[in-house]
Order: C-alpha cells, then structure tokens, then sequence
C-alpha cells in the first residue's frame, strides 16, 4: 500500500490538500482512505473512505481495559474502579488515536492511504513517537526479564518489594506489538511525507526544518506543496505587490525543495464548499508507486589510508552549531537543532571508539577507531 502522510505550517491548508489529494486518486479509479479528523464525511464514495480517528473512545477502551488487567491490585489499594461515562480523554490522546488510524489504514485493501498529520512540528513529534516509546518500554521492563516469572515469589522476598505483576508485563508486550506495527508503516519504503505550505516569510525556513527532522527519522519527502497562490498579471497595485511578495518566496521554496520539487495550487478566493471545489487543488503530480529512497547511512572503510571508519549521515541543511553527538553504550545520542534521536549503531562501529566528526555540506562524517580490544584479529 502506498501511504502519503500530509503535514505543514498551521493554516497553510494541509486539510484541504490530503482531501483534494485523496478525492483526485479516487476519482482516478483507485481504492483510496482518507485519514483526517476534519475531513468532510460527505467525500465518501466513488472509491473514497474517509477515516476519522476517535480519541475518546480509544482513550476510554483502553483505560477500561488496563482498569480490568490491573484489578487485583487496584482491590488491594482500596480503589474505586472508574466507569465508561465518566472518562474524558487526557491531552495527547489524539496521537495515540492517530497512530492507531495509521496502523489500521495499512492493513486495508485500499491503494492508496493519505494520513491528514498535525501542523510540522507536532507531526515530526508524533512520527518519532513509536520509536520513542519502545525504546522506553526495552529499558524499564526487559523483555528477557519475563523468563524469570517463576521466581518473582522467591525474589520479592529476598529483595523485600514486590516484583512486576504479570499483568504488566502482558500489558507492555502488547503496546511493544502495536508501536512495532505503527513503527513498521512509517518507515516503510512505501510510506513518504507530503508538505504544505504558503509562500511567505515562514515558508523557506520550515521547509528547511521539515528536511532535517525527516532526515534524522529517515523519512522520505514527497514534495512540497506551494498552497494559495495569487494570480498573476492583476491591474491592482495592491494586489499585485502580494503576488510579486509571494512568488519571490516560492523562488526561495524551488531552490530548497531539492529532489521533491514544488507543486503550485491557485487561491480560489474563498474556502472550498464541497468535493467539486477540492478538484483544482489537488497536486498535478501523481504519487509514483514508491517515492524516491532516503539517503543511506553508509558506513566508509578508511583503516587502510587513515585507521577509521567513517559512518555518513545525511542531515540536509544542518549547521554545525546545532549538531550535538554522545556516545552510550551501542547507541549514538544525535541532537540536530530542536530534533534529537538515539540511533543504534551498526555493528562494526560497536567495536569503535568516536574519534571525531565533521559536517560537509549536510552530510555529517562520524569517525570511529577500532577498539584493539573489541575489534577481531587478522593473521
């Protein structure tokens, strides 16, 4: 299944475009599902389900269910158990409730998903968040620790606290099941990210910041998105200082966009008012079957000419004033402006030490020495 997830500057339009987009395919003749809490339900048919996710009713099912799974203690604690009317849904559920509608669109029969994500910055967040997640739950409750089960009565009273429930461990073994799964479609090769923005003064620099969080997540971007151009050639002094404004700011956007170019959709001078009206601003570009492949992190073998390896990693538009590296244990701790993320290594750094880095026009050169220690001998 192909999979474009739709993303932007608040306001630029992101709603409208996944919409246009979604209802264009469809009417193409491919099976497509629009994701989108917004989107009007009045685009279904003609090849066309609209997706709406639920956040309340996932925050209260899955509140209920933990509240069942816990029981036991909770009866212990003298707890009074909570019932389905009086759940309200916490901040953040609606990611969890997105992450969960992007997982269900991959395992439909449609040709085609458009995912309408959160404006820029809260989307890179919320893409990272699966990865995030299980990172955390491998470090508090080891998986391998569950083999152990049979002796948590003997441990608990060695130890003098009580040891993880059962329940607890069955409980993180099935979100570990669920963020793979929503892990799984994001980095998926047929999966890539579409971004929408208005030409104006913001618009270079998000693009910019788009780039460089999709690099370090090593998402692909699909194109970029010129939202609400003004025509041209208008007799209003007025007016016409808005466009020449505008197209000197989409000048900016071709020259960054690199590889994923620019589509161009018109203002309508108004909001769009139905289906017909989403037809013009849908891209001209159709999505190719598996968008262009994200740069490789390849690992350069110099221990002949220097005594290193050099691990590139592509990081378009990154300075070095904002790049930050920790090494910690088999991971590298990555800082790249507002984006941080802990990548493993590959294997055969795991035998280095970091004996440097250098940033060459956005590829970031980390330099490793092997570790006479660690690193086999040759005869």
């Amino acid at each position: 299944m192909r999979i474009i997830l739709v993303t932007g500057l608040g306001g630029a339009g992101r709603t409208t475009v996944a919409a246009a987009t979604a209802l264009a395919e469809a009417r193409a003749g491919r099976r497509v599902l629009l994701v989108s809490a917004d989107a009007d339900p009045l685009l279904s048919g003609d090849g066309l389900r609209v997706l709406r996710p639920d956040p309340a009713g996932d925050f209260r099912r899955e509140f209920l269910a933990l509240q069942a799974r816990s029981s036991t203690a909770l009866d212990l604690l003298g707890a009074a158990p909570f019932e389905d009317a009086e759940l309200t849904a916490l901040p953040g559920s609606g990611h969890f409730a997105l992450l969960r509608a992007l997982r269900d669109a991959a395992e439909g029969d449609h040709e085609l998903a458009v995912v309408d994500l959160p404006p820029l910055t809260e989307a890179l967040a919320l893409l990272a968040l699966p990865e995030q997640l299980r990172r955390y739950l491998r470090r508090l409750l080891p998986p391998e620790r569950q083999a152990a089960r049979a002796l948590r009565p003997m441990l608990a009273q060695l130890a003098g606290v009580p040891m993880p429930a059962q329940w607890l461990y069955e409980t993180t073994g099935r979100w570990e099941t669920e963020l793979a799964a929503v892990q799984a479609v994001v980095e998926a090769p047929t999966t890539s990210v579409r971004l929408v923005l208005e030409p104006g003064p913001a618009a270079a620099r998000a693009l910019r910041t788009a780039r460089l969080g999709l690099a370090l997540q090593r998402l692909a971007l699909d194109s970029v998105v010129a939202n609400r151009l003004l025509p041209a050639g208008s007799e209003d002094p007025w007016l016409a200082g808005l466009t020449a404004q505008q197209h000197r700011h989409l000048a900016e956007l071709r020259t960054a966009s690199g590889a994923a170019g620019v589509d161009e959709l018109p203002h309508l001078g108004r909001d769009p008012r139905g289906p017909d009206d989403l037809v013009p601003l849908a891209p001209a570009r159709r999505p190719a079957a598996v968008p262009d492949p994200v740069p490789a992190w390849s690992v350069e073998d110099r221990r002949e000419e220097d005594g290193v390896l050099v691990w590139h990693i592509a990081l378009p538009g990154a300075v070095k004033e904002d790049l930050s590296l920790v090494r910690r244990g088999d991971e590298l701790l990555l800082t790249v402006g507002a984006f941080r993320r802990n990548v493993p290594l590959p294997a055969a750094l795991r035998r280095c030490t970091v004996t440097g880095a250098g940033l060459v026009e956005g590829d970031l050169r980390v330099r490793f020495t092997p570790d006479p220690g660690l690193w086999p001998r040759t005869p």
